[in-house]
């Protein structure tokens, strides 16, 4: 079936609101969020989880859409926030990922031919990134790497994880400190004859 025209134009509220009479409209939601979302959580997780993580944050999605909050136009969060969850069941994984790539040197997401693009922020460009993002506390890992990899604001990532906005602020500024001290050390490693 064919997604009528004026339901990609409309925000995701509208969307999952419609979705509850006509569910084949929340594919619209998919279509818009899946492909940045699967980029995240293949940076988490690496590709092999991120396909069952994304089809499983939009059943889930789709199974809570009755009581989404429609006075949230943008569903991102919401997504994000499922897929969060998820990926916190799977935390070996990710950790498994770090070290692996702390080994080899080389991120998953390039290994499956799709590169990352942003080199400041991906891990395929620093080993000492891994090793300080392995350190973290698992919800400063979640609120620095969705603001940093997810580029949500600080609003949307205290939606995301029914948190306050200030302690998103204060777990990415402990987040952020632990990172620049651990890659601050690992700088003063390299350069000591």
């Amino acid at each position: 079936m064919t997604i009528p025209r004026e339901a990609v134009e409309v925000d995701d509220a509208l969307l999952i609101e419609r979705s509850l009479n006509e569910p084949e409209i929340f594919a619209t939601l998919f279509d818009r969020h899946a492909p940045l979302l699967h980029r995240y959580v293949a940076r988490r997780l690496g590709p092999s989880e991120a396909e069952d993580v994304v089809a499983d944050t939009f059943l889930a999605a789709f199974q809570h859409r009755g009581g989404y909050d429609r006075n949230r136009a943008d569903a991102r969060p919401w997504l994000y926030g499922i897929a969060s969850n998820l990926i916190g069941r799977r935390r070996r994984t990710e950790m498994s990922l770090y070290r692996a790539y702390v080994r080899s040197g080389v991120h998953p997401a390039e290994l499956s031919g799709s590169r990352v693009e942003d080199e400041v922020n991906t891990l395929a460009v620093n080993r000492p990134l891994a090793l300080a993002l392995m350190e973290l506390a698992p919800a400063d890992r979640d609120v620095l790497l969705l603001v940093a990899w997810a580029e949500l604001s600080y609003q949307e990532v205290a939606d995301a994880l029914a948190i306050p906005p200030g302690t998103v602020a204060s777990r990415l500024n402990r987040a952020r400190l632990q990172i620049r001290q651990a890659l601050s050390k690992e700088g003063e490693r390299r350069w000591t004859p």
